[in-house]
């Protein structure tokens, strides 16, 4: 596994999007801020945003160990970590973190925010929730401040984690948080950044609603 390689990847996107949305200004389009985008609609009267459909039972966008809801107007898509050749090796550099390989992302933008809650899927092994998540969080560098706590969905015990994480690159620091489960097909993690802090809590509600609604598979 390569040791800090999400980090890499979260960075290219960030740029990406950043360089978009200075393209997209030039051409004068007008870009809503996170605090009036749908979920943060979804915020300001519940903590949990709309339901806009299942992923990860079989025949989904993205099959996987669990399922859970995605919020109104996000879009999930399935990540191939297994490509060959050149592709292969730039996806083992940037889709594994720790003990884990990245294997879904629903994007935020159709809703109106800037960023993803991606899913991450590990071989089956003894390590607990707890374990995955910390394996996880190690794996990245610019983190700090790391708050763990426990949680309980439908039958499964999980563990999540709130922190602090700072991007060398393009020096700020912004909040992100991620959850983790165990199931007989291994562990899962699911992660939410965004482009900033701002972005990140506007999509909150979205990952309230796959933490409340995540089960087995």
């Amino acid at each position: 596994m390569q040791v800090g390689a999400g980090n890499a990847w979260r960075g290219l996107v960030h740029v990406a999007l950043v360089a978009g949305l200075v393209a997209g200004c030039a051409d004068g389009e007008d870009k809503a801020p996170a605090s009036t985008s749908a979920s943060a609609d979804a915020a300001s009267g519940s903590d949990v945003a709309r339901s806009g459909g299942t992923i990860g039972a079989e025949g989904s966008a993205c099959e996987l160990p669990v399922t859970f809801d995605i919020a109104e107007d996000w879009a999930a898509e399935s990540v191939d970590a297994a490509a060959g050749g050149a592709a292969e090796e730039l996806a083992d550099a940037l889709l594994h973190q720790g003990p884990v390989t990245a294997a879904c992302e629903v994007d935020a933008k159709p809703a109106g925010n800037i960023g993803f809650l991606r899913v991450w899927t590990g071989e089956p092994g003894d390590d607990d929730a707890r374990t995955v998540l910390e394996a996880f969080v190690a794996a990245e560098d610019g983190v700090s401040k790391e708050k763990y706590s426990s949680f309980e969905a439908d039958g499964l015990t999980g563990a999540e984690v709130e922190y602090l994480y700072t991007s060398e690159l393009l020096e700020e620091t912004k909040k992100e948080r991620a959850l983790a489960v165990t199931t007989p097909d291994g562990p899962v993690v699911l992660h939410l950044g965004g482009m900033d802090t701002e972005e990140h809590e506007a999509m909150l509600p979205a990952y309230e609603l796959a933490k409340r609604t995540l089960h087995g598979s």
